[in-house]
C-alpha cells in the first residue's frame, strides 16, 4: 500500500447534511426497531428457539431482496446521470424491470409454497414462507421509488416514509407481544406483511413514471451493467446472511434452534455499525456519481474514506466500552452470545471500508471485478463456516464474517489502485486503527478483570481520548462555525 500524506478535505458539507437526513430515519428508525429486540428475547425464550426461527427467515429474505433488485438501483444512478441517458425514461424502464420480476417471482412462489417450505425446514409452518416471500417481493419493487426520492435529493419523505413504517411496525409488535402476550414467531411475520404493504400507498406520485414507457434497447444496457452488481450483491449479503442460513445444516446438535436464537440476537446489538453504514451509503452513492467528472473527486474520495473510518472506529469503541449498558437490549438468557459483538462489528467496518472502494469499478464500468471480488470474499466465509460451525457454533459464525470482508477488502484495495488509483491518507488512517484496537483489548480485558463501575470508568476515558485525537488531528474546533464566532469574538473582546 502506498503512504501518501493526508489530501486536504474537500467542503463535505452536502454528504453530511445528506448523512443527517438519511441517517435520521436510518440510525433512529433502526433504534426503535431495536427496541423490538427485548421485546421479543422476553417473550420468546432463547430455549424456545422462536427468536431463531425470526433470525432464520430474515437472512433468507436478505438474500431473496437483492436477488429481486439486481443491482437496479446503483444501475439507475448510474443512467441517471450518464450523459445521453434520459433520466425520466431510465426511471420508467426500471420501475417496469423490477415490478414485473417481483410480480412473477410472487406468483412462482406461492404455487411451489409446500416444496420450498420443506426445503426451509419450515413444512409444517407454510404460512412462515407465504408472508416473507410476499413482504421481500413488495420491498424489492419499492426500492426503485426510494431510489428515485434520493436521486431527486427528497430525504424528508424518504425518512418520513421509513419512519411510517417503523412507527406502524412497533406499535402493532408492542400490542400482540406486550398487550396481548403473544410469543410466537408467526406474527411478527404478519406484522411485517402488513407494515410493508401499507408503504406502497404513499408512493402515488413516484409510481407515475410507469406513464414514461419501457426502453427495450435501455433495459439491455442496464442489464449488462448490473448484472455483475446483482454478482456482488449476493456475494456481499451471503457475507452478512449465508452463516445464518447455514447453521441448521452444519449445527446438528439438539440446541441447533437455540444457540441461532442467541446468535441472532447478539448480532442485533452488532447491526449498530451496519446502521452507520447503510446512512453514509444513501447519502454518498448519489454523491459519488454526480461528482464522478469533477477535478477534485478523488480527493474528495479519500477524505470520505478517511472520516468513515473514524467514525465508525468511534462507534465500535462506544459499543465495545458500554456493552454492558448495550447488553440490557436483549434478555439475560442470550448475553452468553455477547463475545461475538467486537468480531461482527469489525467485520462491518471492513464491509464499510469496501463499499467505499468499490466505486473504482462502479465509475470505470469494470463491474465484473465487484462480482469477483465479492465472490472470492463469500467463498472464504462458506469456508470458514462449513469447517468450523459443526464444532464450534455461532462464534465460528461471526470469525468466518470478519475473514471473507476482510478478504474482499484487501483485494479491493490493490486491485482498484490499478484501475482508478487513489492516494487515500493510509498512515493517519493506520494510527486510528492501532489506536482503536489497542483500546478494545483494553477494554475486553478490564471488563473480565474489574468490577463494572469501573471498567465504565476506564472505558469512557478511553473514548474521551478517542475523541480528543480526532479533534486534535482532523476535526479542529476553530472549523466549527459556532466555535470559530465564539472564539472570534471572545479575542475581540479580549
Amino acid at each position: 500500500m502506498n503512504n501518501s500524506r493526508d489530501p486536504q478535505p474537500p467542503k463535505l458539507g452536502g454528504l453530511l447534511k445528506d448523512t443527517a437526513i438519511y441517517g435520521l430515519s436510518s440510525i433512529v428508525g433502526r433504534f426503535l426497531n431495536y427496541m423490538l429486540v427485548p421485546i421479543y428475547t422476553q417473550r420468546m425464550s432463547a430455549a424456545s428457539g422462536e427468536y431463531g426461527v425470526i433470525t432464520n427467515v430474515y437472512a433468507y429474505v436478505a438474500v431473496l431482496l437483492v436477488i429481486l433488485t439486481y443491482g437496479m438501483e446503483t444501475t439507475f444512478f448510474r443512467y441517471a446521470n450518464k450523459q445521453g441517458e434520459q433520466a425520466e425514461k431510465v426511471y420508467s424502464t426500471t420501475l417496469w424491470m423490477v415490478g414485473t420480476t417481483s410480480l412473477l417471482f410472487l406468483v412462482l412462489t406461492m404455487f411451489f409454497l409446500q416444496p420450498i417450505a420443506n426445503l426451509m425446514q419450515y413444512g409444517d409452518h407454510p404460512e412462515y414462507i407465504a408472508c416473507m416471500f410476499t413482504v421481500v417481493a413488495i420491498d424489492a419493487f419499492q426500492s426503485i421509488p426510494f431510489a428515485y426520492l434520493r436521486y431527486q435529493k427528497r430525504p424528508i419523505k424518504f425518512a418520513s416514509l421509513k419512519f411510517l413504517f417503523i412507527a406502524m411496525n412497533m406499535a402493532l409488535n408492542c400490542f400482540y407481544y406486550l398487550v396481548l402476550g403473544g410469543h410466537d414467531a408467526r406474527t411478527a411475520f404478519i406484522i411485517n406483511l402488513i407494515c410493508t404493504t401499507t408503504i406502497t400507498f404513499f408512493f402515488g406520485k413516484e409510481l407515475r413514471g410507469f406513464r414514461n414507457g419501457f426502453d427495450v434497447a435501455l433495459m439491455k444496457r442496464m442489464l449488462s451493467y448490473s448484472w455483475p452488481i446483482l454478482v456482488l450483491g449476493i456475494a456481499g449479503v451471503l457475507n452478512q446472511t449465508a452463516d445464518k442460513m447455514l447453521f441448521p445444516y452444519l449445527y446438528k446438535s439438539a440446541d441447533m434452534k437455540e444457540q441461532l436464537a442467541i446468535y441472532g440476537a447478539v448480532f442485533k446489538i452488532a447491526m449498530i455499525m451496519a446502521m452507520i453504514t447503510q446512512a453514509f451509503r444513501f447519502a454518498y452513492e448519489p454523491i459519488v456519481f454526480g461528482r464522478s467528472q469533477d477535478k477534485d473527486s478523488k480527493e474528495y474520495y479519500a477524505s470520505a474514506m478517511k472520516y468513515f473510518l473514524i467514525f465508525t472506529l468511534l462507534a465500535f469503541l462506544v459499543v465495545v466500552g458500554y456493552i454492558d449498558l448495550f447488553k440490557l437490549l436483549i434478555a439475560s438468557d442470550y448475553w452468553v452470545g455477547l463475545r461475538v459483538v467486537p468480531i461482527v462489528m469489525a467485520a462491518e467496518i471492513m464491509m464499510g471500508v469496501y463499499f467505499n472502494l468499490s466505486f473504482w469499478y462502479k465509475l470505470t464500468d469494470r463491474t465484473i471485478w465487484g462480482a469477483v471480488l465479492s465472490g472470492i470474499g463469500c467463498a472464504v466465509l462458506f469456508a470458514v463456516n462449513i469447517l468450523f460451525v459443526p464444532r464450534y457454533g455461532y462464534i465460528a459464525c461471526a470469525w468466518g464474517g470478519f475473514a471473507g470482508y476482510l478478504t474482499a477488502m484487501l483485494l479491493s484495495y490493490f486491485v482498484g489502485q490499478k484501475y482508478y488509483p487513489i492516494r487515500y491518507p493510509l498512515k493517519s488512517m493506520a494510527v486510528y486503527v492501532a489506536i482503536a484496537a489497542l483500546f478494545t483489548a483494553v477494554m475486553i480485558f478490564g471488563r473480565e478483570k474489574l468490577p463494572i463501575w469501573a471498567s465504565l470508568m476506564v472505558n469512557t476515558v478511553m473514548v474521551g481520548a478517542f475523541v480528543a485525537h480526532i479533534v486534535h488531528h482532523d476535526l479542529p474546533l476553530e472549523k466549527i462555525p459556532f466555535v470559530k464566532d465564539f472564539v472570534s469574538k471572545t479575542t475581540r473582546c479580549s
